[in-house]
């Protein structure tokens, strides 16, 4: 089915997690998008005023990252170009960061010393109690793991913010920026979702808490703060309390409603994970280990949460239709169907006028699966672009883009 771009007010992009290779996958992603003619917005208000004129249909104005898609997400909308993002992921290739006028230059590349920041303060903790206990095994080894390996994570995200903070992003305010830009993390102390973002003022449902007092670097290291690879970030908040998030998807893999809630009526979606098809050319998983079967089971745990996520707005998109088809089909009162589609808008915060595109590998890329999650090596990363690439264009095609 073909979608109307030009009718569209609002075009959001959200990138979900998986390392780098999720992030060498979105670049792809967006080298497709542009190809295809959309631009990405982003910088400061006043200039992204003057270089995206409100009358472009195909400008993506709003940004939702989780994870390693928060990483790439505040690098477009801070203004880089795709060039100067893959750049950042060529190690040794790219160059100081520059800025000409408004335009944001080149990257420094993204190192591993970035990446993995050794926990150093968490691991010394551990060993002084542990090693000059009499009866270290005391009560069991569960116990003794509970009580005296206390260590939260092997390395920490200190390293990202950093690099964002001080090599990256010249606005770090969410208040400064010309475009949306929504950070999804997770409280670690709570079961809350946690999106950071240019909120009026912070709030907090069952389900979500709005937090507006987060630099934007602090934001996407809370956001990619996987566990137990990494240990949670804490912020302070303004009430001075140390508050600590980790990763933005453990509760929701894919996060289009923050788009969708925040304006946004075409959201595309981009996601790396694809479970393990069996072909002959690779044969069955059984044969390669632990790891690989571990990470078949966690892709196929979040591929169901993906699927369920998108077969709910595609039910609801159904029933919203049917519903209005029936009342217009009867020629019942125009107040009445009014009345009811508003109560299942509200009741389940269904949107009619938001069309959504996710972009994903295909099953017969078993390359993606088998690549390592945090690899920089420059040939893999750029083996992973033209695999988000391919996918991008074969979705486009799709909707008859």
């Amino acid at each position: 089915m073909g979608l109307r771009i030009r009718q569209k007010k609002k075009i959001a992009l959200v990138l979900s997690g998986g390392g780098i290779k999720a992030a060498a996958f979105h670049i792809g992603v967006c080298m497709a998008l542009k190809e295809k003619g959309f631009k990405f917005a982003g910088g400061a208000k006043e200039f992204v005023r003057r270089a995206y004129p409100d009358d472009d249909p195909m400008t993506i104005r709003v940004y939702v990252g989780s994870s390693a898609g928060a990483f790439v997400a505040s690098i477009l909308s801070a203004g880089y170009s795709l060039e100067a993002l893959i750049n950042a992921f060529e190690v040794g290739l790219g160059q100081s960061p520059h800025f000409k006028g408004d335009l944001v230059g080149k990257l420094r590349p993204i190192t591993y010393g970035d990446i993995f920041h050794v926990n150093k303060r968490g691991l010394l903790a551990a060993v002084p109690n542990t090693l000059l206990q009499k009866s270290i095994f005391a009560g069991g080894f569960e116990a003794f793991l509970k009580s005296r390996f206390k260590v939260n994570g092997l390395f920490t995200t200190k390293g990202i913010e950093r690099y964002l903070s001080q090599h990256a992003l010249t606005y770090n305010d969410f208040s400064q920026l010309g475009v949306d830009l929504f950070i999804v993390g997770t409280q670690l102390n709570h079961t809350r979702k946690v999106i950071f973002g240019n909120f009026p003022e912070n709030s907090k449902t069952d389900r979500l808490k709005f937090v507006n007092y987060a630099h934007i670097s602090d934001a996407v290291a809370a956001s990619t703060s996987l566990p137990p690879v990494y240990a949670p970030y804490r912020m302070d908040n303004p009430d001075g309390k140390d508050m600590y998030y980790f990763d933005g998807e453990i509760r929701d893999t894919l996060s289009t409603h923050v788009a969708a809630d925040h304006g946004a009526d075409l959201v595309i979606s981009s996601y790396s994970v694809q479970p393990y098809h069996y072909t002959e050319e690779v044969g069955s998983l059984h044969r390669y280990g632990i790891p690989v079967i571990i990470n078949q089971a966690l892709y196929q745990v979040i591929q169901q949460k993906i699927d369920r996520h998108i077969t709910h707005l595609q039910e609801m998109k159904s029933i919203y239709n049917a519903v209005d088809g029936y009342f217009k089909q009867n020629k019942l009162p125009e107040e009445h169907r009014e009345k009811v589609l508003e109560i299942i808008r509200q009741r389940v915060n269904f949107k009619p006028n938001v069309d959504y595109i996710y972009i994903h590998p295909r099953a017969q890329n078993h390359e993606m699966f088998f690549a390592d999650h945090f690899s920089l090596n420059p040939k893999i990363l750029e083996r992973i672009v033209r695999i988000g690439f391919k996918s991008a264009i074969s979705s486009l095609r799709h909707h008859d883009l």
